[in-house]
């Protein structure tokens, strides 16, 4: 996939709940974009992709949320309050690298370093009020 257009809050969730379908557990995902782009709506179609039916937000404060109950667990990582890339490390982050399930990063350039190869990057670009374009970031 090079670069989808999403036309709306609810076309990012699906097609986080269709790319679901492929995770078999292990999998980074780091996700960029501005504030507003996006990102927790992706994870929420993740999520429900997964098999995991409760509330999903992002973990601005808490950094970090787990969803289980699902077909495999969900790691959800929100490092926008995050100051140093040794402040992620010593609050032990680098478990969730990888995990036994989906682990997917809100504002990764916060850890960059500790991501490893195998992290798959995507990028969410803010187009008008309702439309957002995703593409795989190189």
């Amino acid at each position: 996939m090079g670069l989808t257009i999403l036309n709306s809050a609810e076309a990012t969730q699906a097609l986080g709940e269709s790319w679901a379908t492929e995770l078999t557990g292990g999998e980074i995902i780091a996700l960029y974009g501005v504030l507003g782009a996006g990102k927790t709506q992706l994870v929420k179609g993740l999520a429900r992709g997964l098999g995991y039916s409760g509330d999903v937000s992002s973990p601005t404060f808490t950094i970090v949320h787990e969803y289980r109950g699902g077909r495999l667990p969900l790691y959800h990582l929100d490092l926008y309050r995050l100051k140093t890339e040794a402040e992620g490390i010593d609050i032990g982050l680098e478990e969730y690298l990888p995990s036994d399930g989906v682990t997917v990063i809100e504002w990764p350039d916060r850890l960059a370093s500790i991501l490893p190869p195998e992290t798959v990057h995507w990028e969410l670009e803010v187009v008008s009020l309702t439309e957002r374009v995703i593409r795989k970031k190189e």
